[in-house]
């Protein structure tokens, strides 16, 4: 490969308030910045139109807010096409997760193929060294070995996304925003010399899915439809039908289209047979798990590792908790104290620390 310019950094420019304030911020330090916006599929979302990968798109592809910041700063904008990748490396796997009857997590896959996969590709294209984005962690440098850490901002913290991140990967990563203690902090600085962008909101939602509407999006683009299966109960009696697998997921309680006469929960989801265990809350917890398509961030030589802590979701609490190998890429992971709802598809995350140490998706819980 010719020689990488370690002054150069690529930024993933969304438009919004964290990417556009990580670019300034990356100006500032003297970097030469050059915009790159995604284009990952048509919005409203259809199935067609797929131009080459890597294309650089004109004006009227959008990301209107993202090029006129750009210009402001004084820095190259693109926007470039990847919606062939995206469809097959995250649309894809989305929909195929909720035809196993699993809860897919596509920002976990979009960053390991798309933004810290596609985006270094495009990169080096521009001869740039480093990649940056608007998310909130902070990379550092232990003696050649480099690890993620935790933002400053625990609230803001973003670590859980990235444990598929691997050494050469992370050594070319600048994260200007995982040492900022606090979001008003970088709308501040947004608004120095962009107020429209300094009074977006926050995206919450799954990008490609209008609404945030997962079931709509999956009926009216991919011919899911309600096809009804079986409630049983733990104990293998039926108790009732269902309306289609992909409407439900591990630990729901409310919308399950009809009444037991006391609280049920989905327990578990049979795509074999299109049927729906059903049980008490308490039958939700579990002390275990196993893991597939595990990677580790700085040591993967191991055959366990008996004190570490994890999470089984984005939005839950740090545990303690065991892991033991059973291949390079599966795990089984013992938890201190049981956990409820461990829901096939989501991710476990493990730290060590405040240092992400890796994951892997969930196969089932023990």
């Amino acid at each position: 490969m010719f020689m990488l310019d370690r002054k150069k950094v690529v930024v993933g420019m969304s438009g919004g308030v964290d990417s556009t304030v990580a670019a300034k911020l990356l100006k500032d330090r003297g970097y030469q910045v050059i915009g790159v916006s995604l284009k990952l599929f048509n919005d409203p979302y259809n199935d067609s139109n797929y131009e080459e990968d890597f294309k650089v798109l004109g004006d009227d592809a959008g990301f209107d807010d993202a090029r006129r910041v750009c210009k402001n700063l004084g820095i190259e904008h693109y926007v470039i096409s990847l919606k062939s990748s995206f469809k097959k490396h995250v649309i894809d796997y989305f929909v195929n997760e909720y035809k196993k009857g699993r809860t897919p997590n596509p920002c976990v896959v979009c960053n390991k193929y798309i933004k810290f996969g596609d985006l270094f590709k495009i990169a080096d294209s521009f001869g740039a060294y480093f990649v940056a984005t608007g998310h909130y962690i902070r990379i550092e440098e232990d003696h050649g070995i480099y690890k993620v850490k935790m933002a400053e901002s625990e609230e803001k913290d973003q670590t859980y996304m990235m444990y598929n991140l691997n050494q050469d990967i992370i050594k070319r990563l600048i994260m200007p925003l995982g040492h900022i203690e606090d979001k008003n902090k970088v709308r501040q600085l947004a608004e120095e010399f962009d107020v429209k962008i300094s009074k977006k909101t926050d995206s919450q939602e799954i990008c490609f899915v209008p609404g945030d509407d997962y079931i709509e999006f999956l009926k009216a683009n991919f011919g899911f439809k309600d096809e009804k299966g079986k409630y049983f109960d733990a104990s293998g009696n039926e108790i009732g039908k269902h309306g289609g697998i992909f409407n439900y997921t591990i630990g729901q309680r409310k919308g399950l289209g009809m009444s037991f006469g006391k609280p049920m929960f989905v327990l578990s989801i049979n795509e074999s047979d299109n049927s729906i265990i059903l049980g008490d809350n308490e039958d939700l917890f579990t002390d275990g798990l196993i893991a597939e398509e595990c990677n580790f961030i700085y040591n993967s030589d191991f055959e366990s590792v008996e004190s570490i802590k994890c999470k089984i979701r984005y939005s839950s609490k740090l545990m303690d908790c065991k892991i033991i190998k059973i291949s390079s890429e599966k795990v089984k992971v013992v938890f201190s104290e049981k956990q409820r709802a461990v829901t096939p598809g989501q991710s476990v995350v493990f730290y060590d620390g405040k240092y992400l140490f890796g994951g892997g998706i969930i196969e089932k819980s023990l």
